[in-house]
């Protein structure tokens, strides 16, 4: 019971911090206050920067308190890992201009769902028929909740979001083998910073437009909502099966519009209510049922 209860809060607020972070990039992107290349630029950065100094309290403390452990200290995550999450969190920023909010979502979470699910089936996490059920509901009632503001995607658009979802995909599988979570997603943010020469070079003409308020939520984006964030789903990770993880995210996009609704002023809509109590139940549903052996 230990287990589950600690599998649920970690789950929970870290998909507080996806959806902080999808509501960063809707508010720094979508209102023009900063180019995509220049916010992945600084979400990188402010998320190594965040993770490097808590990291090295971190250590610093397991080594003045003797609780010296070599297979912490020498988790430095990898180079998969951090090319998944450079390829993840720039073709987000750049697709996200391109699409509506609900066209790229549709097509970043179906990326996600077939990545991890697949994944899962591949690793034989079989699913019981109320799982499936409940997986093909609130995949219903997230299309129900997202076509609305969807439109027809540029080539270019849904390409680079899939290619986002996929990244994304990998990344979480990718953690269920960590050993420390907060030095994992530290070395890998720092890792991803070896691309930092070409992305300047591609950025250089958006300086001009660049504005106090992108840098802000870029900055938010990297140190909180992904920094502190991917850390805490890390934790998560290795709690979860990979199915399950994968229909958790579902839950991201609603709550993001609620975050969207108090902190946007956003309108609710009696519709968005019934599209995201049939997602939450569902996904209850699939958590709380399991493949009788």
């Amino acid at each position: 019971k230990r287990i589950i209860l600690k599998a649920a809060i970690y789950t929970f607020i870290a998909l507080i911090a996806f959806a902080a972070n999808s509501l960063f990039c809707r508010m720094a992107l979508a209102e023009g206050y900063i180019d995509p290349y220049n916010f992945t630029i600084i979400r990188l950065l402010s998320g190594a920067a965040c993770l490097g100094i808590i990291m090295s309290v971190y250590t610093y403390n397991l080594k003045r308190n003797g609780s010296f452990n070599d297979a912490i200290l020498s988790d430095t995550g990898s180079w998969r890992s951090s090319i998944s999450l450079l390829v993840y969190a720039l073709s987000f920023s750049v697709a996200y201009v391109e699409l509506d909010t609900g066209t790229g979502a549709l097509i970043l979470f179906s990326a996600v769902q077939l990545t991890m699910i697949g994944w899962g089936i591949y690793k034989k996490e079989q699913l019981s028929a109320v799982q499936w059920a409940a997986f093909l509901i609130a995949v219903t009632g997230f299309a129900y909740l997202m076509l609305p503001s969807a439109a027809v995607p540029s080539l270019k658009g849904a390409g680079l979001m899939a290619i986002s979802g996929v990244a994304w995909g990998i990344y979480s599988i990718r953690g269920k083998v960590c050993v420390s979570p907060l030095r994992t997603t530290g070395f890998n943010f720092i890792r991803s910073l070896v691309a930092l020469p070409i992305l300047l070079l591609v950025s250089m003409s958006y300086f001009n437009a660049l504005t106090i308020e992108g840098i802000l939520l870029a900055s938010a984006s990297g140190a909180l909502a992904s920094g502190i964030g991917y850390s805490i789903w890390y934790v998560a990770m290795p709690l979860l099966k990979s199915t399950q993880a994968a229909v958790v995210q579902l839950c991201v996009p609603v709550v993001a519009a609620f975050a969207g609704v108090i902190f946007l002023q956003e309108q609710l809509t009696v519709e968005f209510v019934i599209a995201s109590l049939v997602i939450l139940t569902a996904v209850l549903i699939f958590i709380l049922n399991k493949k009788k052996e």
